[in-house]
This record gives structure tokens, sequence and C-alpha cells, in this order.
């Protein structure tokens, strides 16, 4: 008897324990459920966009968002590694490429602004004079004036080695052109300090504006078109993904009120907008 009621003990003990373990990882497993990381290019945290839209979403929608602010091309290395969930980036050729490789789903235009090229108000290669984009490229060259190159395979630094193959100059190596390695609010500093030019999203200069004393010097060409897409990362290739939660923040960043906060965004305190807002839209169709 006593044989007995020691194996319904411990049987007894067994399940309980059982039991308390299904309940602890219950919430971790909810937990993880209600967590997303979204890797993005740093212009849409240092233009202070993220700031504003992230807490709108984590209250409509319970999640919890961790925001990876990289470059582009860093953001998205770590789609093709599965640490992270959703991309908001700007680098058209090599988001064509991630997704034609299959890492990423649903790639949805969500806004654009424009690429702006900045200096000081000296302007010692005479830039400003120049016709294009382009030729104001090789004015840099050719005075060999200091230029600034975020040097960290972003959507910014991709559209700058861009512009100096159409100019055909390899600038690497020269001593008037240095890579900071860093975002584009720190970029845009180091190119104050020192007096140089760069290439910056004109999102993240007005905000910096007021403390760089640097001056837009080239606008307005088409080459400096700056368009943002939302990229949910694939789940067949990283079944551990929040495609649940990828998916909310897609429809989120394309949603009309989300759509009428880009458009407003920064009217009020830097006089105009940062982002033009294009959910729906065609790439061909901005900028016109």
């Amino acid at each position: 008897m006593k044989r007995f009621v020691g194996k319904g003990w411990a049987a007894s003990m067994i399940t309980v324990l059982f039991l308390l373990e299904v309940a602890s990882s219950a919430p971790a497993a909810d937990t993880r459920q209600k967590n997303i990381i979204l890797a993005t290019t740093t212009s849409t945290q240092d233009s202070g966009l993220l700031d504003v839209l992230i807490p709108v979403f984590e209250r409509k929608t319970g999640y919890f968002v961790k925001t990876i602010a990289v470059g582009s091309g860093q953001a998205m290395a770590m789609g093709q590694k599965g640490e992270a969930d959703v991309l908001l980036v700007h680098s058209p050729d090599a988001e064509k490429k991630f997704m034609a490789e299959g890492y990423g789903v649903n790639r949805l235009i969500v806004m654009h602004n424009d690429f702006v090229v900045v200096g000081p108000a000296a302007d010692p290669a005479a830039i400003k004079e120049a016709k294009s984009t382009v030729d104001a490229f090789k004015k840099v060259a050719t005075a060999g004036s200091l230029f600034l190159s975020r040097g960290d395979n972003s959507g910014t630094h991709s559209k700058e080695k861009g512009i100096w193959k159409a100019a055909g100059i390899n600038p690497e190596g020269q001593k008037w052109y240095q890579e900071t390695g860093l975002g584009m609010g720190q970029t845009l500093n180091v190119a104050a300090e020192k007096k140089g030019y760069t290439l910056a999203d004109r999102g993240t200069y007005l905000a910096l504006k007021k403390n760089l004393g640097l001056e837009i010097l080239k606008e307005g060409d088409p080459i400096l078109l700056n368009v943002y897409h939302v990229i949910a990362v694939n789940p067949a290739k990283w079944p551990k993904v929040n495609a649940d939660g990828a998916k909310a923040f897609s429809d989120f960043m394309l949603s009309a009120e989300t759509q009428g906060i880009i458009k407003t965004y920064g009217v009020e305190k830097y006089g105009g907008a940062l982002f033009f807002p294009d959910a729906g839209k065609k790439e061909d169709d901005l900028g016109k």
C-alpha cells in the first residue's frame, strides 16, 4: 500500500511540474509573438519620423518594436540572416536583388523624399553653378575639395556611388575623399566640422540643419529621388521570423492614418514636409 501511494505521489508531482512548465512557457511564447524587429536606415531614425510613428503602431497593435537603425545594406543583410522581421529601406537596386533571391515578401512603396548635395556656404568647388548633380561631383573631384562619404553600404552610399560612376570618377583612395563609416546624422556633423561636401537625404538634413552650418548646393535633379519601401522577411526561409508582426507593420505603414502623419511630418517644425506619402503609387510617377 505504501508503495502504491508513493507511485501516485510521484506521478502527481510529475503532472504538476509539467503543468507549471507549460504555464511558465506560455507567456514567453506570447511575448515573442508580440515583439518585432525592424531593421531600417538611419535616415528614418535621424529625421525623427520613427519617434512619431512607432508609438502609434505599438499603441494600436500591442506589438513592441525593437528598431535597429543601420544602413539599408546592413538592414538587408540582417534580413538575409533572419535577424529581422521587417525592413524599411531605400536602396532600390539592392532591394530588387534581395527580393529576387527570395529573402523578402511584399515589397511595398511607402514614401519618398530626395537627396541633396550639401556643403559650406563658401562652396570652394563652385558646385552650385553646375548644371547637374553629376557635373557637381565632377567639380568636387577637379577642385580636390573634401567630400565626406558614409562608406557604409547604405542606400545613401549606394546612390552616391552611382553618381560617381555616372561622372566617370572613382574617388576611392583620393586624399579629398573620406569615408566616415557612420550614419547620416553623424556624417553630416563630420562634414560640418570639416567644412566638406556630402550627399544627404533631405529629411535628415532638415532635421539637423539648425546646428550644421551647411547649405543645400544642389537639389531637384531626377537622379536624386529617394524612395522608401517596406519589406517583410520571408518566413519560408526563416520560420522563426514574426510574419504576423511584419504584416501588421507593413499594413500600418500603408494605412491612411500613417500616410497622413508622413504627409505633415516636419511641416510645423521645419517649414516643409520631410517625406511624401506614396502608398499605392507607382515609382515611375514619383517626383512629377
